[in-house]
Protein backbone atom coordinates (compact mmCIF):
# COMPACT_ATOMS: atom_id res chain seq x y z
CA UNK A 1 0.00 0.00 0.00
CA UNK A 2 3.22 2.09 0.29
CA UNK A 3 1.78 4.61 2.73
CA UNK A 4 -1.29 5.70 1.07
CA UNK A 5 -2.69 7.69 4.21
CA UNK A 6 -0.42 10.58 3.07
CA UNK A 7 -3.35 10.96 -0.26
CA UNK A 8 -5.70 11.04 2.40
CA UNK A 9 -3.84 13.96 4.45
CA UNK A 10 -3.19 15.86 1.33
CA UNK A 11 -6.51 15.59 0.19
CA UNK A 12 -8.26 17.26 3.61
CA UNK A 13 -5.88 19.51 3.81
CA UNK A 14 -6.88 21.00 0.04
CA UNK A 15 -9.98 21.84 2.03
CA UNK A 16 -8.56 23.60 5.17
CA UNK A 17 -5.70 25.75 6.33
CA UNK A 18 -5.04 24.46 9.50
CA UNK A 19 -2.93 21.70 10.68
CA UNK A 20 -1.41 20.39 13.55
CA UNK A 21 1.89 18.41 13.82
CA UNK A 22 1.73 14.93 14.51
CA UNK A 23 4.43 14.07 17.28
CA UNK A 24 6.34 10.25 17.64
CA UNK A 25 5.45 9.61 20.76
CA UNK A 26 8.96 8.08 21.71
CA UNK A 27 11.27 10.62 20.02
CA UNK A 28 8.59 13.86 20.74
CA UNK A 29 9.69 14.35 16.65
CA UNK A 30 7.58 15.70 14.05
CA UNK A 31 6.40 13.36 11.55
CA UNK A 32 4.03 15.44 9.42
CA UNK A 33 1.02 17.51 9.73
CA UNK A 34 -2.24 16.70 9.94
CA UNK A 35 -5.23 18.58 8.71
CA UNK A 36 -7.31 20.34 11.34
CA UNK A 37 -10.38 20.19 9.09
CA UNK A 38 -13.10 22.21 9.54
CA UNK A 39 -16.68 21.92 10.85
CA UNK A 40 -17.74 22.33 7.12
CA UNK A 41 -15.87 19.62 6.01
CA UNK A 42 -17.25 17.40 8.74
CA UNK A 43 -20.99 18.50 7.65
CA UNK A 44 -19.82 17.73 4.31
CA UNK A 45 -18.80 14.04 5.11
CA UNK A 46 -21.88 13.36 6.67
CA UNK A 47 -23.87 14.55 3.66
CA UNK A 48 -21.68 12.13 1.62
CA UNK A 49 -22.15 9.26 4.10
CA UNK A 50 -26.08 9.64 3.36
CA UNK A 51 -25.09 9.14 -0.10
CA UNK A 52 -23.17 6.27 0.70
CA UNK A 53 -25.82 4.71 3.47
CA UNK A 54 -28.14 4.47 0.21
CA UNK A 55 -25.99 2.39 -1.72
CA UNK A 56 -24.84 0.11 1.88
CA UNK A 57 -28.47 -0.66 2.67
CA UNK A 58 -28.67 -2.37 -1.26
CA UNK A 59 -26.01 -4.66 -0.42
CA UNK A 60 -27.06 -7.85 0.48
CA UNK A 61 -25.63 -9.32 3.58
CA UNK A 62 -23.50 -11.52 1.27
CA UNK A 63 -21.92 -8.40 -0.55
CA UNK A 64 -20.97 -6.87 2.51
CA UNK A 65 -19.38 -9.87 3.88
CA UNK A 66 -17.52 -10.22 0.61
CA UNK A 67 -16.07 -6.67 1.56
CA UNK A 68 -15.13 -7.19 4.56
CA UNK A 69 -13.48 -10.76 3.69
CA UNK A 70 -11.10 -8.92 0.62
CA UNK A 71 -10.24 -6.17 3.80
CA UNK A 72 -9.39 -8.78 5.94
CA UNK A 73 -7.18 -10.27 2.81
CA UNK A 74 -5.35 -6.61 2.44
CA UNK A 75 -4.66 -6.14 5.40
CA UNK A 76 -2.86 -9.57 6.46
CA UNK A 77 -0.89 -8.84 2.83
CA UNK A 78 0.30 -4.99 3.90
CA UNK A 79 0.52 -6.64 7.49
CA UNK A 80 4.07 -5.07 8.14
CA UNK A 81 2.97 -1.65 6.79
CA UNK A 82 0.46 -1.56 9.16
CA UNK A 83 1.78 -2.67 12.24
CA UNK A 84 5.29 0.02 11.27
CA UNK A 85 2.43 2.62 10.95
CA UNK A 86 0.91 1.87 14.17
CA UNK A 87 4.84 2.18 15.83
CA UNK A 88 5.07 5.23 13.98
CA UNK A 89 2.63 7.33 15.25
CA UNK A 90 1.99 5.51 18.66
CA UNK A 91 5.46 4.13 19.42
CA UNK A 92 3.56 0.65 20.34
CA UNK A 93 6.78 -1.43 20.57
CA UNK A 94 6.68 -3.79 16.97
CA UNK A 95 5.80 -7.03 18.19
CA UNK A 96 2.62 -5.65 20.57
CA UNK A 97 1.85 -3.85 16.69
CA UNK A 98 2.16 -7.01 14.35
CA UNK A 99 -0.43 -8.45 17.15
CA UNK A 100 -3.14 -5.41 17.24
CA UNK A 101 -2.65 -6.04 13.09
CA UNK A 102 -3.41 -9.94 13.51
CA UNK A 103 -6.52 -8.90 16.04
CA UNK A 104 -7.60 -6.34 13.17
CA UNK A 105 -7.90 -9.34 11.28
CA UNK A 106 -9.38 -11.29 13.35
CA UNK A 107 -12.28 -8.23 14.16
CA UNK A 108 -13.21 -8.17 10.63
CA UNK A 109 -13.13 -11.84 9.63
CA UNK A 110 -15.83 -11.77 12.69
CA UNK A 111 -17.76 -8.72 11.33
CA UNK A 112 -17.30 -11.22 8.02
CA UNK A 113 -19.68 -13.63 9.48
CA UNK A 114 -21.95 -11.97 11.39
CA UNK A 115 -23.16 -9.66 8.55
CA UNK A 116 -24.57 -13.38 7.26
CA UNK A 117 -26.09 -13.96 10.36
CA UNK A 118 -27.73 -11.14 11.75
CA UNK A 119 -31.61 -12.31 11.83
CA UNK A 120 -34.13 -11.45 13.50
CA UNK A 121 -37.21 -14.15 15.38
CA UNK A 122 -40.17 -15.33 14.55
CA UNK A 123 -43.25 -14.30 16.99
CA UNK A 124 -46.10 -16.64 18.31
CA UNK A 125 -48.92 -13.90 18.13
CA UNK A 126 -51.54 -16.61 18.84
CA UNK A 127 -49.82 -16.68 22.35
CA UNK A 128 -52.67 -13.85 22.89
CA UNK A 129 -56.06 -14.31 23.30
CA UNK A 130 -56.88 -12.04 19.87
CA UNK A 131 -53.83 -12.99 17.76
CA UNK A 132 -54.59 -16.40 15.93
CA UNK A 133 -54.27 -16.09 12.41
CA UNK A 134 -51.21 -14.08 12.09
CA UNK A 135 -47.76 -14.72 11.02
CA UNK A 136 -45.18 -12.41 12.68
CA UNK A 137 -41.61 -11.84 12.50
CA UNK A 138 -38.68 -8.83 13.34
CA UNK A 139 -36.13 -7.92 10.95
CA UNK A 140 -32.93 -5.62 11.74
CA UNK A 141 -32.30 -2.62 9.60
CA UNK A 142 -29.51 -0.19 9.41
CA UNK A 143 -29.73 2.98 10.67
CA UNK A 144 -27.46 5.25 8.91
CA UNK A 145 -24.45 6.61 9.56
CA UNK A 146 -22.26 6.21 12.75
CA UNK A 147 -19.95 8.51 14.09
CA UNK A 148 -16.89 6.98 15.58
CA UNK A 149 -14.94 8.58 18.11
CA UNK A 150 -11.75 6.73 18.68
CA UNK A 151 -8.45 6.57 21.17
CA UNK A 152 -4.93 6.52 20.12
CA UNK A 153 -3.77 2.88 22.22
CA UNK A 154 -4.86 0.69 19.54
CA UNK A 155 -5.69 2.89 16.66
CA UNK A 156 -6.39 0.20 13.85
CA UNK A 157 -8.07 -2.71 16.33
CA UNK A 158 -10.04 -0.11 18.27
CA UNK A 159 -11.01 1.47 15.01
CA UNK A 160 -12.20 -1.58 13.09
CA UNK A 161 -14.66 -2.99 16.28
CA UNK A 162 -16.69 0.18 15.48
CA UNK A 163 -16.10 0.06 11.22
CA UNK A 164 -16.78 -3.54 10.69
CA UNK A 165 -20.07 -4.03 12.63
CA UNK A 166 -21.15 -0.77 11.11
CA UNK A 167 -20.73 -1.60 7.51
CA UNK A 168 -21.61 -5.44 8.06
CA UNK A 169 -25.27 -4.44 8.65
CA UNK A 170 -25.57 -1.59 6.03
CA UNK A 171 -24.48 1.70 7.53
CA UNK A 172 -21.89 3.99 6.52
CA UNK A 173 -19.44 5.65 8.90
CA UNK A 174 -17.50 8.82 10.01
CA UNK A 175 -14.36 7.92 11.94
CA UNK A 176 -12.96 10.90 14.09
CA UNK A 177 -9.62 8.69 15.01
CA UNK A 178 -7.34 10.10 18.25
CA UNK A 179 -5.35 13.18 17.02
CA UNK A 180 -2.09 11.54 18.28
CA UNK A 181 -2.90 8.68 15.63
CA UNK A 182 -4.82 9.01 12.76
CA UNK A 183 -2.47 7.23 10.20
CA UNK A 184 -4.11 3.51 10.80
CA UNK A 185 -7.49 5.00 9.95
CA UNK A 186 -6.08 6.46 6.96
CA UNK A 187 -4.86 2.95 5.84
CA UNK A 188 -7.90 1.01 6.65
CA UNK A 189 -9.85 3.52 4.67
CA UNK A 190 -7.89 3.13 1.83
CA UNK A 191 -7.85 -0.74 2.30
CA UNK A 192 -11.78 -0.99 2.50
CA UNK A 193 -11.72 0.91 -0.74
CA UNK A 194 -9.35 -1.56 -2.28
CA UNK A 195 -11.84 -3.92 -1.14
CA UNK A 196 -14.74 -2.39 -2.97
CA UNK A 197 -16.53 -0.48 -0.13
CA UNK A 198 -18.95 1.93 -2.19
CA UNK A 199 -17.77 5.55 -2.17
CA UNK A 200 -17.63 7.32 1.76
CA UNK A 201 -19.10 4.09 3.52
CA UNK A 202 -16.13 4.94 5.30
CA UNK A 203 -15.10 8.67 5.79
CA UNK A 204 -11.85 9.76 7.97
CA UNK A 205 -11.65 13.11 9.34
CA UNK A 206 -9.20 15.03 11.93
CA UNK A 207 -9.03 17.44 13.93
CA UNK A 208 -10.02 18.72 17.29
CA UNK A 209 -12.11 15.87 18.83
CA UNK A 210 -14.30 18.46 21.24
CA UNK A 211 -15.43 20.63 17.97
CA UNK A 212 -16.14 17.62 15.25
CA UNK A 213 -17.73 15.28 17.62
CA UNK A 214 -19.92 17.82 18.53
CA UNK A 215 -21.19 18.42 14.98
CA UNK A 216 -21.56 14.76 14.71
CA UNK A 217 -23.51 14.91 17.91
CA UNK A 218 -25.77 17.41 16.95
CA UNK A 219 -26.27 16.43 13.48
CA UNK A 220 -29.66 15.15 12.20
CA UNK A 221 -27.95 12.88 9.57
CA UNK A 222 -26.14 11.38 12.37
CA UNK A 223 -27.61 8.05 13.76
CA UNK A 224 -25.60 6.47 16.50
CA UNK A 225 -22.30 8.03 18.70
CA UNK A 226 -19.92 5.14 18.81
CA UNK A 227 -17.04 6.91 21.13
CA UNK A 228 -13.94 5.04 23.16
CA UNK A 229 -12.20 7.33 25.87
CA UNK A 230 -12.46 8.87 29.15
CA UNK A 231 -15.06 8.63 31.17
CA UNK A 232 -15.45 12.94 31.63
CA UNK A 233 -16.13 12.92 27.55
CA UNK A 234 -18.11 9.92 27.38
CA UNK A 235 -20.24 11.47 30.20
CA UNK A 236 -20.49 14.47 28.24
CA UNK A 237 -21.30 13.17 25.10
CA UNK A 238 -24.24 10.75 26.86
CA UNK A 239 -25.92 14.01 27.70
CA UNK A 240 -25.91 15.73 24.53
CA UNK A 241 -26.61 12.94 22.20
CA UNK A 242 -30.25 13.45 22.80
CA UNK A 243 -32.42 10.48 21.54
CA UNK A 244 -29.44 8.60 19.33
CA UNK A 245 -28.35 5.41 20.01
CA UNK A 246 -24.76 5.12 21.73
CA UNK A 247 -22.02 3.41 22.84
CA UNK A 248 -19.32 4.46 25.66
CA UNK A 249 -16.19 2.18 26.32
CA UNK A 250 -14.79 4.17 29.12
CA UNK A 251 -12.05 4.19 31.53
CA UNK A 252 -10.80 1.46 34.19
CA UNK A 253 -8.33 0.16 36.85
CA UNK A 254 -8.55 -3.68 36.27
CA UNK A 255 -8.06 -5.36 39.26
CA UNK A 256 -7.10 -9.22 39.94
CA UNK A 257 -6.98 -11.42 42.91
CA UNK A 258 -4.30 -14.32 43.63
CA UNK A 259 -5.71 -17.06 46.05
CA UNK A 260 -3.71 -19.04 48.32
CA UNK A 261 -4.83 -21.86 46.51
CA UNK A 262 -2.90 -21.57 43.49
CA UNK A 263 0.30 -21.47 45.67
CA UNK A 264 1.82 -23.94 43.12
CA UNK A 265 1.32 -21.29 40.11
CA UNK A 266 2.38 -18.33 41.29
CA UNK A 267 5.62 -18.05 39.40
CA UNK A 268 3.64 -18.75 36.00
CA UNK A 269 0.82 -15.95 37.50
CA UNK A 270 3.49 -13.42 38.08
CA UNK A 271 5.18 -13.69 34.44
CA UNK A 272 1.90 -13.58 33.43
CA UNK A 273 1.20 -10.69 34.96
CA UNK A 274 3.97 -8.40 33.96
CA UNK A 275 2.22 -8.86 30.68
CA UNK A 276 -0.93 -7.68 31.62
CA UNK A 277 0.19 -4.59 33.35
CA UNK A 278 3.06 -3.27 31.29
CA UNK A 279 2.38 -4.21 27.47
CA UNK A 280 2.19 -1.20 25.37
CA UNK A 281 3.35 0.63 28.52
CA UNK A 282 -0.01 0.33 30.52
CA UNK A 283 -1.83 2.48 27.84
CA UNK A 284 -4.96 -0.22 28.21
CA UNK A 285 -8.13 0.52 29.20
CA UNK A 286 -8.01 -3.45 30.89
CA UNK A 287 -4.67 -3.27 31.60
CA UNK A 288 -3.65 -4.94 34.90
CA UNK A 289 -3.51 -1.90 37.25
CA UNK A 290 -4.34 -3.41 40.90
CA UNK A 291 -3.40 -7.08 42.19
CA UNK A 292 -4.63 -8.45 45.38
CA UNK A 293 -2.34 -11.64 46.63
CA UNK A 294 -3.54 -13.40 49.50
CA UNK A 295 -0.80 -12.87 52.62
CA UNK A 296 -0.04 -16.76 52.20
CA UNK A 297 1.23 -16.21 48.74
CA UNK A 298 2.44 -12.55 49.02
CA UNK A 299 5.61 -12.60 49.37
CA UNK A 300 6.30 -15.40 46.91
CA UNK A 301 4.59 -13.69 44.01
CA UNK A 302 6.00 -9.90 44.62
CA UNK A 303 9.59 -11.64 44.36
CA UNK A 304 8.86 -13.24 41.15
CA UNK A 305 6.84 -10.21 39.93
CA UNK A 306 9.64 -8.19 40.86
CA UNK A 307 12.14 -10.57 38.99
CA UNK A 308 10.04 -10.49 35.76
CA UNK A 309 9.58 -7.09 35.56
CA UNK A 310 13.00 -6.22 36.00
CA UNK A 311 13.67 -8.32 32.87
CA UNK A 312 11.81 -5.80 30.53
CA UNK A 313 13.57 -3.64 27.93
CA UNK A 314 13.10 0.01 27.19
CA UNK A 315 14.07 0.71 24.04
CA UNK A 316 12.87 1.85 19.96
CA UNK A 317 9.86 0.77 19.33
CA UNK A 318 10.99 -0.45 15.84
CA UNK A 319 13.58 -2.81 17.77
CA UNK A 320 12.14 -6.56 18.10
CA UNK A 321 13.55 -6.97 21.59
CA UNK A 322 11.70 -3.44 23.01
CA UNK A 323 8.83 -4.06 25.68
CA UNK A 324 8.18 -0.66 27.09
CA UNK A 325 8.77 3.00 25.21
CA UNK A 326 8.22 6.13 25.51
CA UNK A 327 4.37 7.00 26.69
CA UNK A 328 2.05 8.97 24.58
CA UNK A 329 3.08 12.71 25.59
CA UNK A 330 4.83 14.47 28.56
CA UNK A 331 1.34 15.51 29.84
CA UNK A 332 0.92 11.61 30.81
CA UNK A 333 4.05 11.02 31.97
CA UNK A 334 4.55 13.49 33.99
CA UNK A 335 0.82 12.97 35.84
CA UNK A 336 1.99 9.64 36.28
CA UNK A 337 5.48 10.85 38.41
CA UNK A 338 3.11 12.93 40.29
CA UNK A 339 1.00 10.46 41.30
CA UNK A 340 4.06 7.48 42.25
CA UNK A 341 5.04 10.57 44.22
CA UNK A 342 1.82 11.16 46.04
CA UNK A 343 1.41 7.33 46.66
CA UNK A 344 5.17 7.22 48.10
CA UNK A 345 3.73 10.15 50.32
CA UNK A 346 0.61 8.72 51.57
CA UNK A 347 2.97 5.56 52.77
CA UNK A 348 3.45 3.46 49.97
CA UNK A 349 6.70 1.75 48.65
CA UNK A 350 8.00 1.29 45.04
CA UNK A 351 9.54 -2.21 45.00
CA UNK A 352 11.24 -1.30 41.41
CA UNK A 353 11.16 1.10 38.87
CA UNK A 354 9.37 4.53 39.59
CA UNK A 355 11.40 7.23 37.69
CA UNK A 356 11.65 8.62 34.26
CA UNK A 357 12.96 7.30 31.58
CA UNK A 358 13.88 9.22 28.29
CA UNK A 359 10.04 10.34 27.41
CA UNK A 360 8.99 7.03 29.44
CA UNK A 361 8.60 5.63 32.77
CA UNK A 362 10.68 2.67 34.05
CA UNK A 363 7.98 -0.21 34.80
CA UNK A 364 6.71 0.06 38.37
CA UNK A 365 5.29 -2.00 40.96
CA UNK A 366 4.15 -0.32 44.35
CA UNK A 367 2.87 -2.23 47.26
CA UNK A 368 0.62 -1.37 50.14
CA UNK A 369 -0.75 1.78 48.47
CA UNK A 370 -3.84 3.08 50.16
CA UNK A 371 -7.44 2.38 48.63
CA UNK A 372 -7.94 6.12 48.01
CA UNK A 373 -4.79 7.18 46.21
CA UNK A 374 -5.10 8.34 42.85
CA UNK A 375 -2.62 5.52 41.97
CA UNK A 376 -5.20 2.88 42.92
CA UNK A 377 -8.86 4.27 42.82
CA UNK A 378 -7.81 6.28 39.46
CA UNK A 379 -6.86 5.23 36.02
CA UNK A 380 -3.10 4.87 35.54
CA UNK A 381 -2.80 4.40 31.65
CA UNK A 382 1.08 3.69 32.04
CA UNK A 383 3.17 1.31 33.62
CA UNK A 384 2.28 1.48 36.90
CA UNK A 385 0.62 -1.82 39.27
CA UNK A 386 -0.03 -1.81 42.51
CA UNK A 387 0.29 -5.41 44.55
CA UNK A 388 -0.88 -5.07 47.81
CA UNK A 389 -2.01 -8.15 50.53
CA UNK A 390 -4.83 -9.39 51.73
CA UNK A 391 -5.94 -11.75 54.79
CA UNK A 392 -8.82 -13.56 53.00
CA UNK A 393 -10.47 -13.54 49.67
CA UNK A 394 -13.81 -11.58 50.98
CA UNK A 395 -11.11 -8.73 51.80
CA UNK A 396 -9.86 -8.66 48.10
CA UNK A 397 -13.32 -9.01 46.90
CA UNK A 398 -14.38 -5.84 49.00
CA UNK A 399 -11.14 -3.76 47.57
CA UNK A 400 -11.81 -4.83 43.72
CA UNK A 401 -15.37 -3.50 43.84
CA UNK A 402 -14.37 -0.38 45.93
CA UNK A 403 -13.70 1.57 42.48
CA UNK A 404 -15.83 3.79 40.64
CA UNK A 405 -15.08 1.39 37.31
CA UNK A 406 -16.40 -1.90 36.27
CA UNK A 407 -14.84 -3.02 32.84
CA UNK A 408 -12.81 -6.12 33.63
CA UNK A 409 -11.41 -8.82 36.40
CA UNK A 410 -9.61 -11.50 36.99
CA UNK A 411 -8.89 -14.08 39.79
CA UNK A 412 -6.82 -16.99 40.35
CA UNK A 413 -8.15 -19.81 42.33
CA UNK A 414 -8.67 -23.30 42.41
CA UNK A 415 -11.34 -23.52 45.06
CA UNK A 416 -14.63 -23.97 42.60
CA UNK A 417 -16.79 -22.15 45.18
CA UNK A 418 -14.75 -19.13 45.50
CA UNK A 419 -14.73 -19.10 41.71
CA UNK A 420 -18.30 -19.00 41.55
CA UNK A 421 -18.62 -16.26 44.14
CA UNK A 422 -16.20 -13.82 42.56
CA UNK A 423 -18.04 -14.21 39.30
CA UNK A 424 -21.40 -13.30 40.65
CA UNK A 425 -20.50 -10.96 43.18
CA UNK A 426 -17.59 -8.46 40.91
CA UNK A 427 -18.87 -5.14 40.18
CA UNK A 428 -17.90 -5.92 36.21
CA UNK A 429 -18.96 -6.57 33.15
CA UNK A 430 -16.40 -9.01 32.52
CA UNK A 431 -14.83 -11.24 34.99
CA UNK A 432 -11.93 -14.07 33.85
CA UNK A 433 -11.35 -17.07 36.12
CA UNK A 434 -7.33 -18.50 36.10
CA UNK A 435 -6.77 -15.75 33.90
CA UNK A 436 -5.52 -12.13 33.75
CA UNK A 437 -8.19 -8.74 33.35
CA UNK A 438 -6.01 -8.08 30.59
CA UNK A 439 -7.47 -9.94 28.30
CA UNK A 440 -10.37 -9.52 24.99
CA UNK A 441 -11.04 -11.62 22.73
CA UNK A 442 -12.54 -9.78 19.66
CA UNK A 443 -16.17 -11.44 19.50
CA UNK A 444 -17.04 -11.89 23.05
CA UNK A 445 -19.45 -9.17 24.48
CA UNK A 446 -17.40 -6.08 25.55
CA UNK A 447 -19.19 -3.31 28.39
CA UNK A 448 -19.01 -2.27 31.36
CA UNK A 449 -20.53 -0.76 34.22
CA UNK A 450 -20.00 1.78 36.91
CA UNK A 451 -17.94 4.62 35.09
CA UNK A 452 -16.69 2.33 32.37
CA UNK A 453 -18.98 2.31 29.71
CA UNK A 454 -23.05 2.16 28.30
CA UNK A 455 -23.67 -0.10 25.78
CA UNK A 456 -21.34 -3.01 24.29
CA UNK A 457 -18.71 -3.84 21.80
CA UNK A 458 -18.10 -7.27 20.39
CA UNK A 459 -18.71 -7.82 17.19
CA UNK A 460 -22.04 -9.45 17.02
CA UNK A 461 -23.08 -7.35 20.43
CA UNK A 462 -22.17 -4.13 18.37
CA UNK A 463 -24.13 -4.83 15.46
CA UNK A 464 -27.04 -5.49 17.37
CA UNK A 465 -26.39 -1.49 18.62
CA UNK A 466 -26.46 -0.21 15.07
CA UNK A 467 -29.51 -1.26 13.40
CA UNK A 468 -32.91 -1.08 13.93
CA UNK A 469 -35.45 -3.40 14.67
CA UNK A 470 -38.71 -3.89 12.86
CA UNK A 471 -41.95 -5.70 13.44
CA UNK A 472 -43.88 -7.62 10.88
CA UNK A 473 -47.37 -8.86 11.19
CA UNK A 474 -49.53 -10.81 8.43
CA UNK A 475 -52.96 -11.54 8.98
CA UNK A 476 -53.13 -14.37 6.40
CA UNK A 477 -56.98 -15.02 7.55
CA UNK A 478 -57.92 -11.61 6.25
Amino acid sequence: MNGDWKKYVSLLAQETTESYPLRNPHTREKIMDIPECTNEQMENAIKNGVEAFQKMKALTSHERAVILERVCHIISENKEEFAQTITLESAKPIKYARGEVDRTVQTLKFAAVEARKLEGESIRLDAAPNGSGRDAYTIYQPIGIVGAITPFNFPLNLVAHKVGPALAVGNSIIVKPAEKTPLSSFLLQKAFEEAGLPKNALQVITGDGPRLGKVLMEHKDVAKISFTGSPTVGKQIKSQVGLKKVTLELGNNSALYIDKSVKEKVKDIAEKAVVGAFSYNGQVCISTQRIYVHKDVSEVFLTHFKKATEKLTYGVPTDEATDVSGLIDAKSQNRILDWIKEAQQEGAQIVTGGEKIENGIQPTILTNVKQDSSISCQEVFGPVVIVNAVDSAEEALAKMNNSEYGLNAGVYTYVLPQAFHFAHELEVGQVFINDLPTLRFDHMPYGGIKNSGYGYEGIKYAMQEMVNRKFISMNYQF
